[in-house]
């Protein structure tokens, strides 16, 4: 299929999960996103959604998902209604049900980020229109396009020859779609993680079944070594959330500290050109309200990585952060228009 076959073969449809995409429409995106952040830096961007109106759904507050679907939105010339949290009545007085078919009837697409991934495919489901999984408590697509269009950005080879390590907590939005998108695009994937915090084995099971059609590697162990030996790509996410209960902070956090991404879990990969990843916000130094609750409370000056690789030539972060706008463009550009 050509590269405009590909991204006409997405008009009109939803991303709710990594796997919703074949590996050859995964692909075109990133290609489309590069074709459009040339655009963008060289001041030629031409507006493909002029006249189409987008729902921003927002439960959870955020920085780089809203960001970047409001920009991108704006770029392409469509407009955005932003619905923070408590701004509407779905699940209130509405159910998601009825919420779709009203905002289907009233917007092109809709984007969603909350807690209850069934929510976003009752919207896709009953709206009509596509719908795009900003975040929910299962999956994190966007975020991995992103990753995946950095990680080409930063590594020669191609993306089936590409060895990428995740440490930390394994059973989060972020760290399921990794595993899936990574197992999708036939990468070497390793997940360093205790037993407890490691995938669940719904998301393996869909893991392995797509390495078996893209030929990855998959690797699920509580060994930090083994993780990251050979590693190109050592990511890692937050290991507590601020939604959770504070009293059970002590115990994640202890059961996290051998997988904290510091110099020397950089140097056992024995890659001198490894490169550091993190999806933000990072818990890296004690600048932060949370980061100075958890010195107080732990004596501890980072969490899940450390200042000194967070701020190294080897992180790629914020490459990772400016490219949510470059492939959540694509996203809305094909899926609303197909070219």
């Amino acid at each position: 299929m050509t590269q405009s076959g590909v991204e006409s073969s997405l008009k009109g449809r939803s991303l709710l999960e990594d796997a919703d995409l074949t590996k050859e429409q995964y692909v075109g995106l990133l290609g489309l996103s590069e074709r459009l952040r040339h655009e963008k830096r060289s001041a030629t961007e031409r507006e493909r959604l002029r006249g189409k109106n987008i729902a921003l759904i927002f439960e959870k507050s955020s920085t780089r998902t809203r960001s970047a679907f409001e920009v991108a939105a704006y770029d392409q010339g469509a407009r955005v209604t932003y619905l923070g949290p408590g701004e509407s009545q779905m699940g209130h007085k509405e159910t998601v049900r009825d919420t779709a078919r009203v905002l289907g009837r009233i917007y092109d697409g809709i984007e969603f980020r909350g807690y209850a991934h069934r929510d976003v495919q009752l919207l896709a489901e009953y709206s009509n229109v596509p719908v795009w999984n900003g975040l929910t408590d299962t999956w994190h697509p966007t975020q991995l396009l992103a990753d995946m269009l950095t990680i080409r950005d930063h590594c020669t080879k191609p993306l089936e020859e590409v060895k990428l390590a995740y440490l930390g907590d394994a059973r989060n939005n972020t760290a399921n779609s990794l595993l899936c998108a990574g197992a999708l695009l036939g990468l070497d994937v390793r997940m360093g993680a205790p037993t407890h915090l490691q995938p669940a084995k719904e998301i393996e099971m869909i893991a392995r079944d797509l390495a078996r059609s893209s030929g990855a590697a998959i690797a699920i162990t509580t060994n930090v070594q083994e993780a990251v030996a050979a590693a190109d790509f050592i990511y890692t996410d937050v290991w507590v959330s601020m939604g959770e209960p504070t009293e059970s902070w002590s115990e994640r956090i202890d059961a996290l500290r051998p997988y904290q991404v510091n110099s020397d879990v950089m140097q056992a990969s024995g890659n001198p050109d490894v490169r550091f990843m993190h999806c933000l916000p990072a818990l890296h130094n004690t600048d932060t309200d949370v980061g100075a609750q958890l010195h107080e409370q732990y004596g501890l000056d980072a969490l899940e990585v450390t200042d000194e690789v967070f701020e190294s030539a080897a992180s790629i972060v914020f490459d990772q952060a400016e490219n949510r706008l470059h492939t959540i463009k694509a996203l809305l550009v094909a899926t609303l228009t197909g070219v």
